[in-house]
């Protein structure tokens, strides 16, 4: 009761004493540093005279050390700087991005040990990042951090949409409720998550998207984690009857219990809030992008956008397998493969991939993903078993020679892909050779993938040492001009700016759940924008067209959560430079005027708008493609049916402009019609304003372009 007691009593103790303010630029954002006469220092946060953080604790515990927790003391004056600057993304939502905020950085002094610790703010229009900073000194070099005394003192019990809080997957669908209403218990019921560590049952993952009563939306996350566990929070009730909801942090542990190894001089990655009265702020926020160094690669000539297919969609669904065969107990090293009978399944052969490298030069697209290619998969799964793949060895029936020059006869990449069923230190060991592999037969992008308990043993996804790792694999990618999309990984914190060759990331509930499990709900996609995607591109896969999976095994009951145009607006709504179309060939040749706009849509960008926006039920959202005249919008819907209003004012003034809309018909909807859609061409320009009619779960997907089509 005494930490509770405190901080009810410490408007009272703050104001006898001398508080720092730091203010936005344009004045909507406030806060206040104090300090308690026990030494210890809160912060406060407003918008707009609004409170989005009320009285909240600092502070880090150092292991067999007083830490910086308590018994601080400020020892010199706070100093304060304005930043402002416009820099461009290699790929992006936009071309360029303002980075104008305002710092201050608070100086602490242990008044036990003499240990130094700076607390930097800075503050933008949008919200507020926050870390710690440490000096090195004679007595602090090397530490170890077992946790965070950071707290989000919530006043309210807001709406809140989030996952529980596990240091192992984040692939939970989104969930809706009230703060004072969240149980992370809940995610036990989601059996086909394979590797789960669920916290404890206030346990949440960020980023945390909240909206006040009084009409605040609130995101909590982080920016900029590289050599530092990933932040889980717990939804803590305070019970002094105020009604305020403390969100504390939560890291996972390694083998012995210790959260993150530090070295000085070095600091925690950015605490963050971002804040605003409007929904489509948040959406719009490049303050986590900001809060990352720029790129420490020199030359990115090389990182491209593109379009995918792949053998992917047809093993989810159970046309094809991973597996060459069905032996089992294999090590690697020890099977003559070619004297091995195969199963008769086995997707990813010669043939089948040639016929996507036909099917993607054919129809305008960059690559092709080739899961399956290599050694292995007969017992990948469930064994905790180090040495799974090499990256390097073909299965007899893949030819890597003749596809390499099939594919560059016919203008198409190749992406690799590595699952490393969680055997990172394998994959650490032999990484080298699996580049250069891959640069030997022209693969320039791999899809990685993290499926299973993680290796070195007593680690987690969410872990310090694996959150190194998956820098370390963009680094060394980087080193051999590789692209990287990591599936399984730790969600991205805005890391594609300092290393823009991570290109993707799927780090969430992706759509290949909705193949073989109880699916995405309809709000799932309504809600990713609001928090995966904050931290940057996710590989969604969206562009599924056969919903019903009774069309490949009879009787199945499963089936994607979506019409056909929802599908379509996914890859306006989802951002990702990295977009598949993830469905099998032969479905797009059925819908060939629907698959027009895959084809069409952009995945670079000059310019967003987020038209408009509500977490969990609706976003619609309008984007320019890089250096083209070409537009597109995506507005998606959560189960109920809805009108929206589409005002094209982003168009330039004075010109028409051709648009072909992609809509549900009337009586579509995502369970019982989900393929029914209809396309209507409009002449359109910047004040037009048309309404169009979105099923349940479903969407509409708009392509203006210049002249005729």
């Amino acid at each position: 009761m005494k930490t509770r007691f405190l901080l009810f009593l410490l408007p009272v103790l703050a104001l006898a004493m001398h508080a720092q303010e730091l203010k936005s630029p344009n004045g909507n954002l406030r806060l206040e540093l104090m300090m308690s006469r026990g030494g210890i220092p809160y912060y406060t946060l407003n918008y707009k005279d609004k409170p989005v953080v009320k009285e909240s604790r600092l502070g880090v515990i150092v292991k067999d050390d007083a830490g910086f927790t308590e018994k601080l003391s400020q020892f010199t004056d706070p100093t304060f700087s304005e930043f402002n600057e416009t820099w461009q993304p290699v790929l992006g939502e936009v071309k360029e991005i303002r980075n104008h905020y305002n710092e201050m950085k608070v100086p602490f002094k242990s008044m036990e040990t003499g240990k130094e610790v700076v607390i930097v703010f800075r503050i933008f229009n949008d919200g507020l990042g926050f870390r710690y900073e440490f000096p090195e000194s004679e007595n602090q070099r090397y530490f170890i951090i077992m946790g965070e005394k950071t707290e989000f003192t919530i006043p309210g019990d807001h709406k809140t949409f989030w996952i529980p809080g596990d240091y192992d997957s984040n692939e939970y669908p989104y969930m809706t409720s009230k703060l004072s209403e969240i149980d992370a218990e809940k995610g036990q019921d989601y059996f086909e998550i394979s590797t789960k560590k669920i916290i404890a049952p206030n346990a949440v993952q960020t980023p945390l998207m909240m909206k006040s009563e009084d009409g605040l939306y609130i995101n909590i996350f982080e920016a900029a984690v590289e050599d530092y566990p990933v932040m889980h929070l717990l939804v803590n009730r305070e019970d002094y009857g105020d009604g305020n909801f403390s969100l504390t942090t939560s890291f996972a542990p390694d083998g012995v219990g210790n959260v993150a190894y530090m070295q000085a001089p070095c600091h925690t990655p950015w605490r963050t809030i971002i804040v605003s009265d409007r929904a489509e702020d948040i959406l719009a926020s490049k303050m986590i992008l900001n809060l990352n160094e720029p790129s420490k690669i020199e030359d990115v000539s090389w990182i491209k956008s593109s379009k995918y297919l792949g053998i992917w969609w047809e093993l989810h669904v159970g046309k094809a397998s991973w597996n060459y065969s069905d032996i089992g107990n294999v090590k690697i090293d020890r099977v003559d493969w070619h004297k091995v009978k195969p199963n008769g399944k086995h997707g990813a052969t010669t043939d089948r991939t040639k016929y996507y490298i036909d099917f993607a030069a054919k129809n305008g697209f960059d690559a092709v993903l080739v899961e399956g290619w290599n050694i292995g998969w007969e017992d990948w799964f469930g064994h905790w078993k180090e040495d799974v793949f090499d990256f390097v060895t073909p299965y007899p029936d893949f030819d890597v020679k003749a596809l390499q020059e099939y594919a560059a006869s016919k203008g198409v990449k190749l992406i690799m892909h590595h699952e490393t069923s969680g055997s990172a230190t394998n994959y650490e060991r032999r990484m080298d050779d699996a580049f250069r592999f891959m640069t030997e037969n022209g693969y320039d992008a791999v899809k990685t993938g993290y499926v299973g308990r993680i290796i070195p043993r007593g680690e987690f996804h969410d872990g310090q040492w694996m959150v190194s790792h998956f820098y370390r694999v963009a680094k060394k990618a980087a080193e051999y001009k590789i692209m990287v999309n990591s599936h399984e990984s730790h969600r991205p914190t805005g890391q594609s700016r300092t290393y823009p060759n991570w290109i993707a990331a799927e780090a969430a509930r992706g759509n290949e759940f909705n193949a073989w499990s109880r699916g995405n709900p309809p709000e799932h996609e309504t809600i990713l924008p609001f928090t995966r995607l904050m931290g940057g591109a996710m590989d969604y896969t969206p562009g599924i067209f056969q919903i019903k999976m009774d069309y490949y095994t009879p009787g199945s009951k499963f089936q994607v959560h979506t019409t056909l145009a929802k599908q379509l607006a996914l890859y306006v709504t989802m951002y990702s430079p990295l977009q598949m179309a993830a469905d099998l060939p032969e479905n797009y040749e059925r819908f060939p005027d629907a698959f027009q706009f895959i084809k069409d849509v952009a995945t670079d960008w000059d310019n967003t708008w987020v038209l408009s926006a509500e977490p969990g039920d609706w976003v619609l959202i309008a984007r320019k493609a890089k250096n083209k005249n070409e537009w597109f919008v995506g507005g998606i819907t959560d189960e109920n049916p809805r009108e929206m209003e589409i005002n094209f004012n982003f168009l330039p003034a004075g010109k028409d402009f051709n648009a072909i809309f992609y809509m549900d018909t009337d009586d579509a909807s995502w369970d019982k019609n989900p393929m029914k859609y209809k396309i209507e061409t409009r002449t359109v320009n910047s004040n037009s304003v048309i309404k169009v009619k979105l099923a349940s779960s479903g969407g509409v997907a708009v392509s203006v372009k210049q002249g005729g089509y």
